[in-house]
């Protein structure tokens, strides 16, 4: 299992927390959590966890992330997040609001998750995620992130000399 190490993941508040909470409608909704490494089979499926499997019963959005991953979003998950990043200032008549939503859109793949809970991530994504044969499952509140073990570790370095450094993510970890 790879994780935060040390004090730095406590003080993001990243332990003890629940994958279940309320939508302000009432409606259960699971929250990410936690990192878990996991193989990759021959074929490119990974292995979902089990506590989440029920939340992607639905179906699997998957996306390319900015920083080398593979974001997983629940099909509701993706819809709030296309809506907040191409929302109505994202007009298709402007040739920025295009330009966004080929970003965004371009590579979104679909797939479903199998008998066994394993969700096949398309071969390109793979390739450009630098996926063969582990992969690291990220929690990250309304999604997922799939990261190549290698990869993970240097974000992971990296954030933690940006909060050891007093960076702004301090505030978003609810550090003082």
């Amino acid at each position: 299992m790879v994780g935060f190490r040390g004090a730095v993941g406590e003080k993001w508040g990243l332990r003890g927390r629940s994958p279940a909470s309320l939508s302000p409608e009432g409606t259960p909704v699971t929250t990410f959590y936690g990192t878990v490494e996991h193989s990759i089979d021959d074929r490119g499926r990974v292995a979902v966890p089990a506590r989440y499997r029920p939340a992607f019963a639905a179906g699997v959005v998957l996306r390319l992330g900015p920083e080398g991953c593979v974001e997983m979003y629940t099909p509701e998950g993706f819809e709030a997040e296309k809506e907040l990043r191409l929302g109505a200032n994202r007009s298709t008549q402007t040739q920025e609001g295009r330009r966004v939503r080929r970003a965004f859109l371009a590579g979104v793949a679909d797939p479903e998750l199998d008998r066994q809970g394993r969700v096949l991530v398309p071969p390109q994504m793979r390739e450009v995620a630098g996926l063969s044969e582990k992969a690291v499952i990220v929690g990250c509140g309304d999604y997922i992130e799939i990261w190549d073990p290698a990869r993970w570790e240097r974000e992971l370095a990296s954030v933690e000399r940006e909060m050891r450094a007093g960076d702004d993510l301090h505030a978003v970890a609810g550090d003082s």
